[in-house]
């Protein structure tokens, strides 16, 4: 246990400083990245702000009131872990099935007409080109991740689609990006990075140990409060991503 903890604390100091210095973590002998794993709103998928109005009007129907702020706070969690996190003191599974219910319908009908993030299908070919296993990990459960994937007919690009449900604990736990490395074959994370727009989509890169930890600003968070999180790198947005993994790493 005091290994593992001295590691943990010896990663971060490591991305931190990577960060300082602007960022490349190559060095003389170490890996290729093999794998890249992307979050799904706001990183490869526009976010409009559709996730917390839902989660707000689901909790108001059903009698209780969260704010945006407090929403806010949870940016890139399980959805249903959110829910449950307001509605759990109340202790009853059904109203919390019922928020969860009313909150998942609204997102389905709203992601209908939800735009990618420019340039990241072009990203995702480049990518894979160059060799490289994408996945994607999100805090959205697997109905509505396919919900969303089928509709942008992505599900070719994606050696792995891993979901909040697939997992013990949603972010910052570091479970669905080690779920996305046992689903591509990918052994070592020295040969992977992750990609979000939230504070807790870093946290949990940093958590797993990974190569890279990128934030972009395509979505929920301001650079500000990124660059609070440990991390490698911060882009505009997914569509640099293939000359950051070309140049960097």
């Amino acid at each position: 246990m005091r290994d593992r903890s001295i590691s943990r604390r010896q990663s971060i100091r490591t991305l931190a400083a990577a960060s300082a210095l602007g960022g490349s973590l190559a060095q003389a002998g170490e890996p290729g990245i093999r794998l890249v794993v992307l979050d799904v709103g706001g990183t490869i998928v526009q976010d409009r702000g559709d996730v917390p109005k839902a989660l707000e009007r689901a909790f108001a129907n059903h009698g209780l009131s969260v704010t945006p702020a407090e929403i806010a706070g949870l940016r890139g969690a399980s959805k249903r872990e959110v829910v449950q996190h307001f509605a759990g003191a109340a202790g009853r599974k059904d109203l919390i099935a019922a928020i969860y219910g009313d909150f998942s319908r609204q997102i389905i009908d709203s992601y209908k007409a939800v735009p990618p993030i420019a340039g990241a299908e072009e990203a995702f070919k480049k990518m894979r080109a160059n060799g490289l296993r994408l996945a994607t990990t999100t805090g959205f459960d697997r109905e509505i991740t396919n919900s969303i994937m089928t509709r942008l007919g992505w599900q070719k690009y994606f050696a792995a689609m891993i979901t909040s449900d697939d997992v013990a604990e949603g972010r910052p736990a570091p479970f669905m990006i080690f779920h996305s490395m046992e689903s591509a074959r990918v052994n070592s994370v020295r040969e992977v990075v992750a990609v979000g727009d939230t504070p807790l989509d870093l946290e949990a890169g940093t958590n797993a140990g990974l190569r890279g930890v990128i934030g972009v600003l395509s979505g929920a968070s301001t650079e500000v409060r990124l660059r609070e999180q440990p991390h490698t790198h911060i882009l505009g947005s997914v569509a640099e991503l293939p000359e950051l993994l070309h140049s960097s790493f």
